[in-house]
């Protein structure tokens, strides 16, 4: 198998890219992105025709380096009461997510500036900050604005949920995965603590309605169905949290982080409200260029692919890794929208109709290990889609 040559084929995109959500941007003028191709028939080896930048390692990517900066220590109730108008009365000290129409190219400074999807005290900050202790932490409106606006060179890297151990994945990102030029260069693995949070001096028997993100208060159910109040769903959970506080909401209380209390100047009324205690949120951290993979230290890499219709094609897809002692610990599928059906002849000559599938997968090996080259180079014998998102550092670490 041409195992070197596969692991520099890691660094490129060859395949599908969603021209509908691929946004330009304007590189500086010594860049080119690079084009792998393979030269010949599938055995050929992998070359790069165009001009392409040396991966470099990621050094300030460091999940277990030093913690997430502390909250300020909590207030009082007459402070905090003082602190929620401060928020209301000057909401600009805090900083505005950047939106659609934001996506501007403007000079960044020396500082790590990495995107997240929310508001100031949202889970996936407390991600972003774990990574990247000292980076400036860049909200966003939506996961699709933090794709281009590293994209754009407006940050440096992203953070986003992938997958939560409650819920499971989160589809619309494996979608963009696919459809922006991005890399990804490590993994942020955060325990998540759901708190219910109030204006203070207001108690739990007081609240009529609890606003939150959908996905937290689905978290929550028990607890919420034991105090008999409304769920009212809202962009984010530390959205929610900001707007108690900014319209002095009384009757209202919000399912965010405790950090997120601090920030809007919300009384915590109780902590771990979710239903499955460990409950456990998995980020992945993408930017413009790849990181070298190594072999001193844990390592996961994440390919999708696509295979032809016919029996036991996925078995000997996922056989290329059990041979090579290669462990799986994520799988996903996901429909082709431009695809989404493949006609074939069935048994009696007669046409059948199958839906056509992307299939992500997340396994325990660096590529610069020489059996992970030779089970993508073994798959790509019979795939008729490979790519490669990332080879990158495993988070062990909560």
């Amino acid at each position: 198998m041409a195992s070197q040559s596969l692991a520099a084929a890691t660094a490129g995109h060859g395949g599908a890219r969603c021209g509908r959500h691929h946004v330009g941007w304007r590189a500086p003028p010594n860049f080119a992105a690079p084009d792998w191709r393979r030269e010949g028939a599938r055995g050929g080896r992998w070359r790069c025709v165009g001009v392409c930048l040396k991966p470099v390692e990621d050094d300030n990517l460091s999940p277990s380096a030093a913690p997430v900066p502390a909250p300020p220590s909590r207030l009082s109730a007459d402070q905090a009461v003082e602190e929620s108008r401060k928020w209301g009365r000057d909401s600009g000290l805090l900083p505005k997510p950047l939106s659609l129409t934001d996506l501007s190219v403007t000079e960044k400074g020396s500082k790590v500036r990495v995107a997240y999807q929310g508001l100031p005290g949202a889970f996936s900050e407390a991600a972003a900050l774990k990574a990247y202790p000292q980076c400036e932490a860049v909200p966003c409106e939506q996961f699709e604005v933090a794709f281009k606006a590293v994209e754009l060179w407006l940050v440096d890297k992203a953070v986003l949920p992938i997958e939560n151990s409650m819920d499971g994945s989160i589809h619309r990102n494996y979608d963009l995965l696919l459809c922006h030029n991005l890399h990804i260069v490590g993994e942020v693995q955060l325990s998540v603590n759901h708190c219910l949070l109030a204006l203070p001096g207001v108690k739990k028997d007081e609240l009529k309605r609890v606003l939150s993100h959908p996905q937290a208060l689905g978290q929550c159910g028990i607890a919420l169905s034991k105090l008999g109040v409304i769920r009212e769903s809202v962009d984010d959970t530390a959205g929610a949290a900001q707007l108690i506080a900014l319209k002095g909401l009384r009757d209202a209380g919000a399912i965010a982080s405790a950090r997120a209390a601090d920030i809007y100047g919300l009384h915590i009324l109780e902590e771990n409200v979710q239903d499955v205690p460990k409950n456990v949120l998995r980020c992945l951290v993408l930017a413009r260029e790849p990181i070298l993979p190594r072999t001193d230290r844990p390592f996961k890499t994440s390919i999708v692919f696509t295979l032809e219709e016919g029996p036991g094609v996925l078995f000997k897809a996922l056989g290329v890794f059990a041979l090579r002692k290669i462990n799986l610990t994520k799988i996903e599928s996901r429909p082709q929208r431009n695809n989404p059906l493949r006609v074939v002849d069935d048994l009696n000559h007669g046409t059948a109709k199958y839906f056509d599938y992307l299939f992500y997968i997340d396994f325990e090996a660096s590529m610069a290990e020489p059996r992970a080259q030779s089970a993508l180079s073994n798959l790509q014998e019979f795939a008729t889609f490979l790519r490669v998102l990332g080879s990158y550092p495993m988070d062990t670490t909560l």
